[in-house]
């Protein structure tokens, strides 16, 4: 059984995190678009989420489990009633995936979303080519919203699927106080 936990990403966590894109594709599907470079470090991490540091509406998580950290994830409000979270940056352990911690890691994320900062949708986007991502997502609850995005992305056109999730399709209403 996974026991994995949420807590804030700390600087000291991005080496590791970067680390498990082993390829351009892999990084990619991770990062989309918002790095120009190619492999990045822990240190080019840090400076991307230090832009955000004294945001209100920006949360970076780590998950862990008894051996270390082996996943990432980020919170972000994209509305200003902040009623709407979008997942980003959603990241497992390469040696670790296809073994539940990212549904595990997405269904505490969800908790966290729902009960402790009271959103009332979550969005995220994935790309097509990243089946194993998009079935993840889908077997925690996100449905697809029928919207596509399209990046240029290594000389290619990738279609983004954005998938939403709503509290009161989790039944987590009841929780909200």
């Amino acid at each position: 059984m996974i026991m994995l936990r949420l807590r804030q990403y700390k600087a000291c966590d991005g080496d590791t995190i970067v680390s498990w894109c082993k390829d351009k594709t892999a990084f990619y599907q991770w990062t989309a678009d918002r790095y120009d470079h190619y492999p990045i470090t822990g240190e080019d991490m840090n400076a991307q989420y230090h832009s955000f540091a004294y945001a209100d509406n920006f949360y970076e998580m780590t998950a862990f489990d008894e051996t270390g950290i082996v996943g990432h994830l980020i919170l972000r409000f994209t509305d200003e009633e902040k009623k709407t979270l979008r997942f980003g940056f959603v990241i497992v352990d390469d040696t670790k995936r296809g073994m539940g911690y990212g549904k595990e890691m997405l269904q505490l994320a969800i908790r966290y979303a729902f009960d402790i900062i009271k959103a009332e949708t979550i969005t995220l986007g994935v790309f097509e080519n990243n089946l194993p991502a998009y079935h993840c997502y889908k077997s925690v609850g996100f449905q697809e919203i029928g919207k596509t995005e399209v990046y240029r992305i290594q000389d290619e056109e990738w279609n983004c699927r954005e998938l939403m999730l709503r509290r009161t399709d989790t039944g987590a209403e009841s929780s909200q106080s």
